[in-house]
């Protein structure tokens, strides 16, 4: 299983990349939802057997980050009539460089850290501390709250991708747990999203600094 697990890599790679070069908001949205379903299957593929935890975990995962949380910023996005990230503060191209030198990073640094056994995949480390460096600046870099809110996602993807590999060592509690936290911040920040645009016209979330209390 451990050269499956390493193509799941390989393609959560690449929807990381696209991320970072694309403007339009909808295909970002898309781009994560592929990321959910795909980070669904590694329960499956990190086990060794398939057992009802696993079902259960996988169907969960695929649910929630395959289709509720990308309907949830799609509502939220058609609702305050965003269509794609205009002049982000770091440009797609530079993004992408940005991306591939963390990357770079990623598996520099894997290499040592410790781990509390053996992973499942060659590139499981790597990846989700790569998802992480990838979240944590679309966070930082762009200016409309729902790609923001995007770079949130991702973050939450990598730490995922991690526990998800060594499942004997993550209890399903803990990661179910996860979910719900992503799964009410997705809710609140989408409803938020909506109430920003309706009051303010606008989602760059530097012009907010503007506003006196």
């Amino acid at each position: 299983m451990s050269s499956w697990i390493d193509g799941v890599m390989v393609v959560l790679i690449l929807t990381n990349l696209a991320l970072l070069g694309t403007s339009r908001i909808t295909v970002c949205i898309r781009i994560i939802a592929l990321q959910g379903v795909v980070l669904g299957t590694l329960p499956m593929l990190a086990g060794e057997e398939v057992t009802l935890r696993l079902a259960l975990l996988t169907t969960a995962t695929v649910l929630l980050k395959g289709v509720v949380f990308p309907w949830l910023l799609l509502r939220a996005m058609r609702k305050a009539e965003i269509q794609r990230e205009v002049e982000p503060y770091v440009g797609y191209i530079l993004s992408v460089m940005v991306g591939l030198l963390s990357l770079g990073g990623s598996v520099w640094l894997a290499q040592g850290l410790p781990l509390p056994g053996p992973m499942a995949g060659t590139l499981a480390l790597p990846v989700a501390l790569f998802m992480i460096f990838v979240g944590l600046f679309t966070i930082c870099s762009r200016r409309k709250a729902i790609s923001q809110i995007l770079g949130y996602i991702v973050v939450e993807n990598g730490m995922y991708a991690f526990g998800a590999v060594i499942l004997d060592e993550v209890p399903t509690l803990v990661e179910l747990g996860v979910l719900l936290d992503v799964f009410v911040a997705v809710f609140v920040m989408g409803v938020a999203i909506y109430h920003i645009r309706r009051e303010f016209d606008h989602m760059d979330v530097d012009q907010l600094d503007t506003l006196k209390g």
